[in-house]
């Protein structure tokens, strides 16, 4: 089994794209492991506690229930574990785009260009890993390594015949 995390944030919706914590766990899955990413949400997470007591629990249930082909992204919200009201099975939510680039000047004075602030929650209703956490809940997400968008492929292969 490949545990990755506790991460210091939440990786909800699309962050599991660009998030080291889930690309660790995926590196497990292609080993033929069984691979969870867990991570605490919150600004500035604090609450470390609470994640370890649901990573023990969980790693224990799948060490006595394995669940076949398995890659779970894991949220805990960032409350005391009483606080916790449960576990939700949950879809990655997705946010709007992101906020522009913002310019800065590193030590030297020379111009660099920061990655803009993630945008605000989009599709972020009832199932979603989003809304698990607004509610206390944690969100518990199987992930898939395939991202093609197969309803489009119909459409895209109309297209790329047109190119010709």
């Amino acid at each position: 089994m490949v545990i990755s995390g506790i991460n210091s944030g939440a990786n909800l919706g699309d962050d599991v794209l660009y998030s080291g914590t889930v690309a660790a766990a995926m590196e497990g899955r292609f080993l033929g492991c069984p691979a969870i990413a867990f991570s605490l949400a919150g600004e500035r997470p604090t609450n470390y506690s609470a994640s370890v007591l649901v990573a023990k629990k969980i790693i224990q249930s799948l060490i006595e229930n394995p669940l076949d082909d398995t890659l779970l992204n894991i949220n805990v919200p960032n409350v005391n574990y009483d606080q916790i009201k449960g576990y939700k099975t949950t879809r990655l939510g997705n946010r709007h785009k992101s906020e522009p680039a913002m310019k800065a000047f590193d030590p030297k004075g020379r111009k660099v260009y920061w990655v803009g602030p993630v945008g605000a929650e989009h599709d972020a209703g009832e199932g979603t890993d989003f809304h698990a956490i607004r509610t206390k809940y944690i969100s518990i997400t199987p992930i898939q390594i395939d991202l093609t968008r197969h309803q489009l492929l119909p459409t895209l292969s109309k297209w790329v015949e047109a190119l010709s």
